[in-house]
């Protein structure tokens, strides 16, 4: 069986055994048992765990040999000592791959964990079991309802097609409970650990080429043993699907800390950000930059000029948006003379009726504030447009009718950010059910909507090349 498909099962596997299960809370085995049974996988669950007859309401299995069906994922929790032999098993078993959780190798600088990582290598290697990890958190495949990590919670995010590649389970946590946070959908997420045969290169043109729920590619990046087969990858990826990455380790600290955490050098950073550079990659630098740039690549149309108009219920807010606009190489639209034309006619003499424009006459008609976004989507000189609604006592309604108006409009076919910003509980119901609706991305302040807005150009010119 080809890497490609192997690597299908292992994602979305049919059957999972789970060697280790427990039904301990203070196991990983208890928490991988529960994000499969509550994360509600569909296939058929194994519990790997010779005291015990029944786990989570499951019948348990002495060994993967008593499993009498097939096994496409193996989850292994058990101590690093017992992992050789578990996967001597697996290979029996014909177990298609494996999500190898459990720790204690070449990441704590131990002779002995060093050893162990290249036996477990060695054995991947002479029968061919593609191995997530060692030192993993796992994966969660949301498009098909897989969680094989310790993490139940990840099982709650929304569905979507940015899929996070990291070297670091932490990071996956930060932005899977950023992305709940900020409503971004994801696909899948998945930490490499050790990388001991599945590392960036193959996940990524795994995900790239094979899954077409992932429309996003984002990585998080410490450190690498071969660079170069990873910027190959990102060349022919790249040419079909947008690439982020986040680049840790670029202190002489977080090189050292990049080595301890998962046993890799982070090398030198001006390398690094050149070499990004030329694969036409975006690097972003922040993990709010990361999440806001993937939310609005997946949800936006692509944003095919530098031309922005910014729409504001205040002036204030829209002036901040035309500022950072114009940071980050984009530029404010000049409307044709017809859609100045509407505009003036929409709003009263003492309105800012030039880009930014002041809507704040119009908040207390959505309908209005809506013709003014649809006309200057029209608008042959305006690319994208930022649309700012901050809360006040008098536009409590806004949101709400604003919501029930788009329902009747077809999808923006230019990109739409923006900020509809209200104290906790006001707005937080209508937001929700309009983010991601008719191509907007919503995101908190106009300073991230216009980098997420200057990524979405950035983007494109990387996609043209």
């Amino acid at each position: 069986m080809a890497l490609k498909e192997k690597l299908k099962k292992l994602f979305s596997p049919d059957s999972v055994a789970v060697i280790g299960a427990s039904d301990s809370f203070d196991k990983l085995g208890y928490h991988v048992m529960k994000s499969l049974v509550k994360g509600q996988y569909k296939g058929k669950i194994y519990p790997v765990n010779p005291r015990a007859e029944n786990l989570w309401g499951i019948k348990t299995y002495l060994s993967l040999r008593d499993i009498p069906g097939e096994v496409d994922l193996g989850i292994i929790v058990v101590p690093a000592p017992s992992v050789p032999e578990t996967l001597h098993e697996c290979s029996k078993k014909n177990v298609k791959g494996v999500v190898l959780i459990t720790a204690g190798y070449k990441e704590i600088e131990d002779s002995k964990g060093e050893a162990l990582e290249r036996e477990i290598k060695e054995i991947a290697g002479r029968y061919e079991i593609p191995i997530i990890g060692p030192n993993t958190f796992g994966f969660v495949n949301l498009t098909d309802g897989v969680n094989a990590s310790f993490t139940y919670e990840f099982s709650l995010i929304k569905k979507g097609g940015v899929t996070l590649i990291s070297q670091s389970g932490g990071f996956c946590h930060l932005c899977g409970f950023l992305a709940m946070e900020e409503r971004m959908g994801m696909a899948k997420l998945m930490s490499l650990g050790n990388r001991v045969n599945v590392d960036f290169p193959e996940a990524l043109s795994y995900f790239g080429e094979e899954d077409e729920a992932t429309k996003v590619i984002a990585l998080y990046i410490e450190g690498l043993d071969e660079p170069r087969h990873l910027f190959e990858t990102i060349r022919l990826v790249g040419q079909k699907k947008p690439i982020i990455a986040y680049k840790a380790g670029k202190s002489e600290k977080g090189d050292s800390a990049s080595r301890f955490h998962t046993g890799s050098l982070a090398g030198n950073y001006q390398i690094w950000k050149g070499a990004l550079r030329q694969s036409n990659i975006l690097e972003v630098t922040s993990s709010e930059e990361l999440i806001d740039t993937a939310k609005a690549l997946d949800i936006c149309a692509p944003l095919k000029g530098p031309r922005i108009a910014v729409l504001s219920g205040q002036a204030g807010p829209g002036m901040i948006a035309a500022d950072a606009l114009e940071d980050g190489d984009l530029r404010l639209a000049r409307f044709t003379d017809k859609t100045q034309e509407k505009i003036n006619g929409l709003l009263p003499p003492l309105a800012i009726r030039t880009n930014p424009v002041d809507m704040g006459p119009a908040w207390y008609s959505p309908e209005t504030m809506l013709d003014i976004l649809k006309m200057v989507l029209e608008d042959k000189e305006t690319d994208g447009v930022i649309f700012i609604a901050m809360f006040a006592s008098a536009n409590l309604e806004v949101t709400r009718t604003m919501e029930g108006l788009m329902e009747n409009i077809e999808p923006f076919e230019k990109p739409v950010i923006a900020c509809f910003t209200a104290p906790s509980g006001i707005w937080d119901k209508e937001i929700t059910r309009m983010d991601g609706k008719k191509g907007v991305a919503i995101l908190h302040t106009p300073e991230r909507a216009a980098k997420a807005m200057a990524n979405l150009w950035k983007a494109n010119l990387m996609m043209r090349q």
